[in-house]
């Protein structure tokens, strides 16, 4: 900046406070010290790290330890912080400190995807009404760029469908489940052990983790709020390796999905679907190849096509990247006096129940090995309109196997012809129900 008489005057420093000092936390303060010269560059003033809010001050952390506080809100609080970033995990606490730093006037930056999920209007709103940023880029894909294509990128477009691979730990489950043939323990126990799996793996493996992505990315997707509770979820714990077997011999194999997409009923009103649950892939679709806890997304718009998205979607230095990626971004606007992309709602549509949806099912049953069961079981498909695509006959004798492909057709009838199934005197047992996505059918 140059005064009247001349002179240069140094811009003022963006001064940050980073909540957490976790896996992720730590290397962002790592960044932001390490690479302090190339972010001013970036920025075009000094990104200077004010303090870290952490359980337990102590000296092997890494940093000095006057950074240290465990005074989060008094550090939120500070004059000379502008930009708050969040990377405590959890709700309760994280959503009382964020909207803290939000009502005073500080821009914030998270990446905790629980939180957006369930409370992204009322910190959108109080954004909005101090006139700063909410930045959430780390919450869904690690360093997957996806928020931000679809904030921004493709404002201009149609998005239709959103569909992807955004948990790391399950990705790696079933992938090592498909090319080792090894049972679901047996994939969650050597996940573990490399560090994919946490102690507790519920968030990841019965899919609450990716149904909190699926909200974040319908509510940006479709211009609609989306929160967790509204997403239909099903877990991996349930598919076995026989599962896996017929995926093969489909020439599929087996994701957890998220999948949020635009629909439109038959009275021509739209409506928003979020959806999570292990699916058959067919092999030739991008998402098949997609191994180990790697992650990717594909959008689907009307004029940009189909996009795809592709990279580490977990780990500290992964998401502490795309975390760094929009504190530049916040910074740079708290220099030039800009903002970001508002949240937009204006859409406002429907959540469609599942119910609704229109899938396609993969059904395995254990079968009496005797004349009249094919008819039987094709006869409960017809009863609700349900068209079968394909049949296979697995075994002989008391492990006779039908695996039965059907056409698409509503959950709602799908579910209820495999009540149905369950149901018949020659049927033992429904053993795998799955949904076909990414088919072309």
């Amino acid at each position: 900046m140059t005064t009247e008489t001349g002179t240069s005057q140094a811009p003022r420093p963006v001064g940050v406070a980073v909540l957490g000092h976790g896996t992720v936390g730590a290397e962002v303060v790592r960044i932001i010290r390490d690479d302090a010269a190339d972010l001013e560059a970036r920025i075009g003033a000094p990104l200077e790290l004010r303090g870290v809010a952490v359980r337990t001050v102590s000296e092997d952390r890494g940093i000095p330890v006057e950074l240290l506080t465990t005074d989060a809100e008094g550090l939120i609080a500070r004059d000379d912080v502008d930009i708050v970033v969040e990377v405590i995990g959890g709700i309760d606490l994280p959503r009382k400190l964020v909207r803290t730093a939000l009502d005073a006037g500080k821009s914030v930056v998270t990446a905790n995807k629980a939180l957006l999920a369930e409370y992204t209007g009322e910190l959108a709103e109080a954004a909005e009404a101090k006139h700063v940023d909410l930045y959430f880029e780390a919450a869904v894909a690690g360093a997957i760029p996806v928020i931000r294509p679809l904030t921004q990128s493709l404002a201009g477009d149609r998005v239709n469908r959103v569909i992807g691979i955004v948990n790391g730990t399950t990705n790696y489950i079933l992938s090592a489940m498909d090319e080792t043939g090894a049972d679901y323990a047996e994939a969650l126990a050597e996940a573990g052990r490399l560090g994919y799996a946490e102690a507790d793996p519920t968030a990841d493996v019965e899919g609450f983790d990716a149904a909190s992505k699926a909200a974040i990315l319908a509510s940006i997707a479709f211009h609609t709020r989306v929160t967790a509770a509204d997403v239909y979820r099903e877990g991996i714990s349930k598919i076995t390796a026989a599962d896996l077997t017929s995926a093969r011999a489909l020439n599929c194999t087996v994701k957890l999905l998220a999948i949020c997409e635009r629909i439109t009923t038959e009275d021509g009103k739209d409506k928003v679907s979020a959806r999570v649950y292990p699916a058959l892939v067919p092999r030739e679709h991008p998402l098949a190849s997609v191994s180990g806890a790697f992650n990717a997304v594909v959008v689907e718009a009307e004029a940009s096509g189909r996009l795809m998205f592709y990279g580490q979607g977990a780990g500290g230095a992964p998401t502490a990247s795309a975390v760094m990626g929009d504190l530049v971004m916040a910074a740079r606007n708290r220099v030039q006096g800009g903002r970001g992309p508002r949240e937009s709602k204006y859409a406002d549509l429907e959540i469609a129940p599942m119910s609704e949806i229109m899938t396609r099912y993969y059904v395995n049953l254990q079968v009496a090995d005797r004349a009249g069961v094919l008819s039987a079981v094709a006869a409960e498909f017809a009863k609700r309109g349900v068209s079968i695509s394909a049949v296979r006959q697995e075994g002989a004798g008391n492990g006779a196997r039908l695996v039965v492909l059907t056409h698409r057709a509503t959950d709602e009838a799908l579910s209820s012809t495999v009540a149905a199934l369950d149901e018949l005197e020659s049927v033992t047992a429904v053993t795998s129900v799955l949904r076909l996505e990414g088919s072309a059918e």
